[in-house]
Order: C-alpha cells, then sequence, then structure tokens
C-alpha cells in the first residue's frame, strides 16, 4: 500500500487492542450516527476504515436486514476487525477488505459499486488527502443513498485554552480536525446537487454531517 498505510500499521500496532476500551471515552456521536442510518431493508452499508469493526458490528446488530461492508488502510486494523467481526456472530453479513479511503475500488473490494448508506466515522481526522477521501465515499452513493460523517468539530464552544490542549493532543496520535469540513460538504452540495446537513455537538466538540445523493430526476444532475 502507502506511506500513509505503513504510518497506520505503526500507529496502531499496539493501540488496536486497547482501542476500543479508550476511543469510547472521547470518540462521541458514533452511536446516534448508527440509529440515524435506517437503509432500506437489504440495503448496502459501507464503512471507510472500519478501524477494529466496532461499527460495523454495532451496524449489522442494529439493522439486521442490511448487507455490511467495511475497509480500511491498516492490515493491523484489520487483523483485530476479522477477529471481532468473526466473535460477534455477524460473520456472515460483514464483509472486509483493504483499501484506501482516497482510492478506493468497491467493485474490486466486494463486487458492487454502489451503497445505500456510507459511513466514514472519526477517519478524514486522521487521512491526509481527507477531500479525495470525501469525493470517494460520495461517488461510491447510491440514487438517494446517504453519507453520514462524525468527526472532531472546531471546538468553537471551548475556552481557547482547552481548544490548544485538545488539539496539541490530538496531533500526537495523528489527528487533525478539519475545520473546512463544512465547505468541502457545501461544495458538494453546489457541484453534484447534494442535500447536506451539519450538525455541531457537545459544545462543537464533535459533527454530524450528512449528503444525500439525489436519484437524477429529482436533480437534474448526470450520473
Amino acid at each position: 500500500m502507502s506511506d500513509h498505510a505503513a504510518l497506520m500499521d505503526r500507529v496502531y500496532h499496539r493501540q488496536r487492542h486497547i482501542y476500543d476500551f479508550s476511543r469510547k471515552f472521547y470518540l462521541l456521536g458514533r452511536d446516534p450516527l448508527i440509529e440515524r442510518l435506517s437503509p432500506p431493508d437489504g440495503g448496502a452499508v459501507l464503512e471507510v476504515a472500519c478501524g477494529t469493526g466496532r461499527n460495523l458490528i454495532a451496524i449489522a446488530r442494529a439493522w439486521p436486514r442490511a448487507k455490511v461492508f467495511g475497509f480500511d488502510i491498516s492490515r493491523e486494523m484489520l487483523a483485530t476487525a476479522g477477529k471481532a467481526v468473526a466473535k460477534s456472530g455477524f460473520g456472515d453479513r460483514i464483509r472486509l477488505g483493504q483499501g484506501d479511503a482516497a482510492s478506493f475500488e468497491a467493485e474490486a473490494l466486494f463486487g458492487r459499486r454502489e451503497f445505500d448508506r456510507i459511513v466514514i466515522s472519526y477517519a478524514l481526522s486522521m487521512i491526509p488527502p481527507w477531500r479525495e477521501a470525501l469525493s470517494a465515499a460520495y461517488a461510491h452513493l447510491a440514487p438517494d443513498g446517504e453519507l453520514h460523517i462524525v468527526d472532531f468539530g472546531r471546538q468553537s464552544g471551548w475556552p481557547p485554552l482547552a481548544r490548544r490542549a485538545l488539539r496539541a493532543w490530538l496531533a500526537a496520535f495523528e489527528v487533525t480536525p478539519r475545520d473546512d469540513l463544512r465547505l468541502a460538504l457545501e461544495g458538494i452540495a453546489r457541484t453534484k446537487g447534494a442535500e447536506v446537513g451539519f450538525e455541531p455537538k457537545y459544545r462543537d466538540y464533535a459533527v454530524l454531517a450528512t449528503a444525500r445523493r439525489r436519484s437524477p430526476e429529482m436533480s437534474g444532475v448526470s450520473r
């Protein structure tokens, strides 16, 4: 893979074993995102940068009629995800693959081009070409499909000192909040005819964002 894949393997070689326990205290908003997915019966849900598989298992549990797919750039994380999925009892409904969020080919990974729901959970802040990852995910949406994002916000409601301290701590884990996420989504709305939503949470600690790909007859935008 790429230098970024090697970096992620180094970052998570040991962290993956305690990732889910430690991150539950500050990766806020993941479960509300999953509750909102509401995929159609028999629909396909893809998680970009699925990490340990925690969200994939939660999605399979919450939406028992959905087909669930996930990929990650890190072999270390996928090793943990594979074990977690097998242990969960949802191995027949969850498929895993290795890919780069900025240039993945879903058809090669999973034998399908489009998904009804795509999830990116606290991953854009760790992907250097995050705008390309955002565009790649949107391009894989089925008509009327929805992209759901949760990630760190701007912390605009925080005292300056606390905001700086949080960001310095995140930087130690190769995490950079994407302060231009809303602008990037608005760009997709303008150029692709998407319907977007953006909701700061917890005093802007995190954001929940969506982009819905309208069907051609509704949007007038050619696929």
